[in-house]
């Protein structure tokens, strides 16, 4: 045969590459109970449909090519539910999985080649930090800004045009945080950990001794930072929540997201929905019943659901169509917003905007969560924030008042003159600057004197022109519904303001390069 010299060098070198760091490492990966890189692909993907590229690519350093098969990262393209994605894959077996300069032009290649041409880009994150001793030294270091002008820039920012998700599938440092930073959704998969530096270099440089899960573990982040958006239990969970997640995303930002067919039972329990809300006004209650009853049967998909709980945001459907809502969760707080609730917002209200997603609020907030502890964590500011990212929104907005509606948070919540397209209350709402109970208290004075009598009337009387009645009224808002029609309400103006706009539903984006996490 012709050329069988070459086409032998040739299969040699693949298969090679495809032991990646050699039987011993794969077996202490699988002993781990970890997939390979390569297995985690395949099991991502759908079946048979990956490319890869960029298998023969090995480090730099001299006499190092043959330790670094791929570069310790391997990549290239296929299919999820029948749509092209690029994904990268961090390979443990090879040194660890650390940056390197190779690895690092292969997936700025992948990356932007997905980004021009209009697909979503996975990240499978299991690695170390920087490679040593490549990045010693004055050369060693600005090498890995890629040579030319902006091309670390290009690695390490971005601006959503397609959808970026990054999974952490054990211990991330260095590279795959810096991911998870820039992506618009993560998944954690539980007894993993993330941070800038591990544990190793804090005790080196910093004589600071902790553990992998104390520093980065999933609890502190699907908690406390919010850098995580959902936890797995292993790995095969964690492919099936981004397969799922994807199928919220439209490809790219130039088009709406994939319709489905409307679950039978769809809005089935729109006649119960009044049993839920407690007919005293401080009852709380779990607002995701409510939810459930108006959105299309079993296709809520929540987002940072461990974090922020004051406040749900959701990726859903409604007639088929993908829809975010943003709602108060009176359980917590009794609605009342935090600081942390008001980030889980704004990095929401980014993901919609970026991605032609219709906002749904469903508003019953007695305000935001103010004092000591507020004012630290600069709660203004937060409310600002907010208000200045609900300014740039650019796809509709429906906003249907439930309950509470008081003081500057009925703005932020897409009150009136805040863009909605669609503004309307239950019967049950009310609106005014503070709830009566602390009007009461502030007007005439929390007196230990005044009778039981004497302080119902005070509140009935702060409690006056509360109802929605005095703003529809006004045409301050537009409407006030009968709450079991509000599938049908959404579904209307989603229609008008969606479905037959001249836009046909894609957005402006200005919220594209806005960061999600704070």
């Amino acid at each position: 045969m012709a050329f069988e010299k070459q086409l032998e060098e040739l299969r040699q070198k693949k298969e090679r590459a495809l032991m990646m760091g050699g039987p011993e490492k794969i077996k202490k990966q699988h002993d781990a109970g970890k997939y390979t890189a390569r297995e985690r692909i395949d099991k991502l993907l759908d079946g048979g449909s990956f490319d890869e590229i960029g298998m023969l690519s090995h480090s730099d350093m001299p006499g190092m090519a043959h330790k670094s098969p791929a570069d310790g990262k391997v990549g290239g393209y296929g299919l999820i539910n029948g749509r092209p994605v690029g994904v990268l894959a961090a390979d443990f077996t090879v040194l660890g999985a650390t940056s390197s300069r190779v690895a690092g032009r292969k997936e700025h290649d992948i990356r932007s080649t997905a980004d021009r041409h209009g697909f979503p880009v996975i990240y499978l994150g299991e690695a170390g930090g920087a490679r040593m001793p490549d990045i010693m030294g004055s050369a060693g270091l600005a090498s890995y800004g890629g040579g030319g002008r902006d091309t670390f820039l290009q690695l390490m920012s971005r601006v959503r045009r397609t959808p970026l998700v990054t999974a952490i599938l054990g211990l991330c440092y260095g590279e795959p945080t810096w991911m998870a930073c820039l992506a618009d959704f993560v998944v954690m998969v539980k007894g993993t950990a993330m941070g800038v530096s591990g544990p190793r270099i804090l005790s080196i440089a910093l004589g600071e001794e902790i553990t992998d899960e104390e520093l980065g573990g999933w609890e502190l982040h699907a908690k406390v930072t919010g850098m995580t958006d959902r936890t797995a239990e292993n790995e095969d969970e964690c492919f099936k929540i981004i397969r799922d997640y994807l199928d919220y995303m439209p490809s790219h930002n130039e088009e709406v997201p994939p319709a489905k067919e409307v679950p039978e039972g769809s809005g089935e329990n729109m006649s119960k929905i009044l049993d839920i809300i407690p007919e005293k006004r401080n009852r709380a209650y779990d607002m995701n019943r409510v939810i459930e009853c108006i959105v299309d049967r079993e296709s809520l998909f929540p987002i940072k659901p461990l974090f922020g709980q004051t406040a749900i945001t959701s990726l859903a459907r409604v007639d088929g169509k993908v829809v975010g809502i943003v709602a108060n969760q009176p359980r917590v707080n009794s609605g009342a917003m935090d600081t942390d609730g008001i980030e889980k917002v704004i990095s929401f209200l980014c993901l919609c905007d970026s991605f032609n997603i219709p906002l749904i609020f469903l508003e019953d907030i007695p305000g935001f969560l103010v004092g000591c502890a507020a004012e630290r964590k600069r709660v203004g500011a937060h409310v600002m924030n907010f208000m200045n990212a609900l300014g740039l929104v650019t796809v509709p907005k429906i906003t249907i008042i439930m309950r509470k509606a008081y003081g500057m948070a009925f703005w932020n919540m897409c009150g009136s003159g805040s863009g909605a397209d669609s503004i309307v209350a239950w019967p049950t709402a009310e609106m005014s600057f503070v709830d009566p109970v602390i009007a009461a208290n502030v007007v005439y004075g929390a007196t230990a004197a005044a009778t039981p009598e004497e302080k119902e009337e005070r509140i009935a009387k702060m409690a006056e022109g509360t109802d929605p009645y005095g703003a529809a009224g006004l045409h301050y808002i537009q409407d006030v519904i009968d709450p079991r029609e509000t599938r049908n309400h959404i579904i209307k103006v989603l229609r008008r303001t969606r479905d037959f706009s001249k836009t046909k539903g894609i957005g402006e984006h200005k919220l594209a390069n806005w960061p999600t996490k704070f």
